[in-house]
């Protein structure tokens, strides 16, 4: 008698080490994709100098609505990174007027809205949680500023 409930625990805690490692193993096989960010936490240093000279997006690509990156013009003039609590933003000032090259929200944040321009000035609207934040970019002689909106 007093060997069955030796067993049932037993048996329980065999099964509960076998889900369990079934459960890792298939978060092992999923990858990032579910447990972190594709390619990594990237520290604040990395994310400045990515936003200072931004790559391209490849003209197929049909990413989701939170980020853009346009191919460079041949007027491209002075570059410029901006970052507020709902997302950071890539600027310049040309020819036509200021442009966003590229903008990205925050964890925990999305965008709203964007006048990606050129134009006289440029806007981003992040909103989360957490509350909105609007950024808006204007050239003051070659250099894009933040400005505060009108």
């Amino acid at each position: 008698m007093s060997r069955r409930p030796i067993l049932v625990a037993a048996g329980w805690v065999a099964t509960v080490a076998v889900a369990t490692l079934i459960g890792l193993g298939a978060i092992r096989l999923v990858g990032e994709s579910i447990t972190g960010t594709p390619g990594g936490v990237r520290s604040e240093a990395d994310i400045e100098r990515a936003l200072a000279s931004p790559e391209p997006a490849p003209s197929g690509m049909t990413g989701g609505p939170s980020t853009a990156t346009p191919a460079p013009s041949a007027s491209a003039g002075v570059r410029r990174s901006f970052a507020t609590d709902g997302g950071t933003a890539v600027a310049e000032c040309g020819p036509e007027g200021v442009r966003l090259v590229s903008w990205a929200p925050a964890q925990g944040y999305r965008v709203h809205e964007v006048d990606r321009g050129p134009d006289d000035d440029v806007e981003v609207t992040f909103e989360g949680s957490a509350g909105r934040h609007e950024l808006k970019v204007r050239c003051i002689g070659t250099e894009p500023v933040a400005v505060a909106d009108d």
